[in-house]
């Protein structure tokens, strides 16, 4: 079935493996992909990787770079976005001068972030850089495509989907990770089973979710028997608070590494220095060590040594793509994303169980309706729909309603250009300061953003 696909942030360093999940597919043989980023180098680098993969495969798929936004979106069927709103990078979001700075100005109030891309100071930072450009590229949709099914992989995920959601009319607004498949491998590699002979219930937003149930495929309860295996194990290195965590509430946290589960506590804003940064975490923080909290100053470059700094990231990201096979087949839905048979499902209107982001509307019964959950959903050929996931026990509705409000305020200061809301995002998440100091350190980190936040003016 021939469709057109959308890549978004084209030459991002997903699209590496995400190209090749797609071109496998049989039921999309005859398909085009159009890739578009801001960068067109780097998207051109990556279409020629896309078309290696695409004739490796035999589908007869085409893969293209557009110069055009509009060119790019005319007509398409899907999209897939993965945009950092760091601007043009060649290595990502992580390392950027923005995302440094999201990382460092916190860090001089008291606030040391692990990730910094899904809550807390950063990850408020990071939404609000890059909500206008997917409402923007949203209402382009509204007139070339509107009826595209919109695959988002960027973080954050509930603030970036709640947005487009809610201040446009793109209805299919579906969010994928891998957290929750994460999860479930490490679950039944713990009870030394199959994924497949699992059935899991989670109840969560992206990056932070609990394990409500797990038994086997006869019906047969495993709670019993995993925490029996877990107390002879012990906690493992990387996941000590949250071994900590699951033995205190009585369910498994879905997704276990401490480095972004912390950041949805307050104690990354109780730490003295990065010394005392918990839990051997300083050796997982993305972007600085916080050796030092001042903004480094880098010496101009001449055009000549930009010229040949950009020649050489383009021929790294070359060689690098080089070394990418095409997949043996389709990533699995359970253990990975699933992003090619996704499409696929959607398309032919398979129906298919997927994990994925998308509005609660009673897949949770006592959270809001419109609170982006990580859920099961079934595909059909009108999209993806959310499976009944249960209620959320007292402790974690408390806790999440709080997250949920939280990707409101970001959503909304983000779309609106609104500094107050900003405020109160800041002073709402677990990891708030006193207000006179939160307002001091929103000034400095949207001054930081100015260039990629001219709205705050």
């Amino acid at each position: 079935m021939n469709k057109k696909i959308v890549c978004l942030g084209g030459g991002s360093w997903y699209f590496t493996r995400a190209l090749g999940d797609m071109v496998v597919m049989e039921g999309l043989k005859g398909s085009e992909i159009a890739l578009y980023d801001i960068d067109y180098e780097k998207c051109q680098v990556m279409a020629k990787h896309g078309a290696r993969l695409a004739e490796e495969s035999g589908t007869g798929m085409k893969v293209r770079a557009c110069k055009d936004l509009a060119e790019a979106l005319d007509g398409a069927d899907f999209a897939v976005s993965s945009i950092g709103g760091s601007g043009a990078s060649v290595g990502g979001v992580y390392g950027t001068s923005y995302h440094i700075q999201d990382m460092i100005i916190p860090a001089r109030y008291g606030i040391y972030q692990i990730i910094g891309d899904t809550t807390g100071p950063a990850g408020m930072m990071m939404g609000l850089r890059s909500v206008r450009i997917y409402v923007d590229i949203c209402h382009e949709m509204e007139k070339r495509c509107p009826n595209v099914v919109f695959l988002n992989h960027s973080n954050p995920m509930a603030v970036l989907c709640r947005a487009m959601k809610k201040y446009t009319d793109i209805e299919n607004i579906v969010g994928i990770c891998h957290g929750v498949q994460g999860g479930i491998m490490g679950v039944a590699k713990i009870l030394d089973v199959s994924p497949h002979d699992l059935d899991t219930v989670w109840i969560g937003t992206n990056h932070y979710y609990w394990f409500t149930r797990m038994c086997n495929r006869q019906g047969k309860d495993l709670y019993p028997e995993f925490w029996q295996k877990v107390k002879e194990r012990g906690p493992v290195p990387g996941q000590i608070m949250t071994h900590k965590l699951s033995q205190i509430y009585g369910y498994q946290i879905t997704y276990p590494p401490d480095d972004h589960v912390i950041e949805f506590y307050q104690f990354p804003a109780q730490i003295k220095s990065r010394d005392d940064i918990p839990y051997g975490l300083l050796d997982h923080v993305h972007g600085t060590n916080y050796e030092k909290l001042e903004l480094q100053e880098h010496p101009e470059l001449s055009e000549a040594q930009k010229k040949e700094m950009r020649q050489k990231q383009l021929k790294d990201m070359t060689e690098g793509l080089a070394k990418v096979n095409l997949p043996d087949g389709p990533s699995d839905p359970l253990t990975g994303e699933g992003l090619g048979k996704l499409i696929e499902n959607i398309a032919l209107g398979k129906r298919q169980v997927h994990i994925v982001n998308i509005p609660n509307k009673g897949s949770v019964p006592n959270l809001p309706e419109h609170a982006i959950l990580e859920v099961e959903g079934v595909t059909d050929a009108c999209g993806v729909r959310g499976l009944y996931m249960d209620k959320a026990p007292v402790w974690l509705k408390g806790f999440l309603e709080k997250r949920i409000a939280w990707q409101e305020l970001v959503a909304d200061a983000g779309v609106k250009a609104d500094k107050n809301l900003a405020l109160q995002a800041l002073l709402l998440d677990e990891m708030a300061i006193p207000p006179e100091k939160s307002e001091t350190m929103l000034d400095e980190l949207l001054a930081a953003s100015k260039a990629m936040l001219p709205q705050f003016d």
